[in-house]
């Protein structure tokens, strides 16, 4: 059981909870996602992170499965982004909620924009960690 509430003496978050208790009894602590399709190589044209996103969500979704859980088992998540732009930023955060891993961000989330991740290219990471069910 996942519980997600939001305390009164907080500002009311746009989607996802301040507060995630998982009462299962394992976790899995996920590998940051990265936007590498299956040949190790960065997807998509330089700059563009939406063709990133989708690759993200794409690996995300294929190591929750491996890992036995589905967006909604997912406890905390952190986005990174490339950007200083929070117009960037926003954008990337409705791509994952317009997506099928969407649940994934109603939970504890953060969204950062750095300075840079680790694969030459890369703009986008989603790292996540899901109570796996009983």
């Amino acid at each position: 059981m996942i519980d997600k509430f939001n305390p009164a003496t907080v500002h009311e978050p746009a989607g996802y909870s301040h507060v995630t208790i998982s009462n299962a009894g394992r976790l899995a602590h996920l590998a940051g996602q990265c936007p590498l399709g299956l040949s190790g190589e960065v997807v998509g044209e330089p700059g563009d992170h939406a063709a990133q996103t989708e690759q993200v969500i794409t690996n995300c979704l294929a190591v929750l499965e491996a890992a036995g859980a589905v967006p909604a088992d997912v406890v905390r998540s952190v986005v990174y982004v490339v950007s200083s732009d929070s117009g960037v930023l926003s954008a990337v955060w409705r791509q994952l909620n317009a997506s099928p891993l969407a649940e994934a961000f109603t939970t504890a989330s953060t969204l950062l924009g750095v300075a840079s991740l680790g694969y030459q290219g890369q703009l986008v990471e989603v790292d996540l960690t899901a109570a796996l069910p009983d």
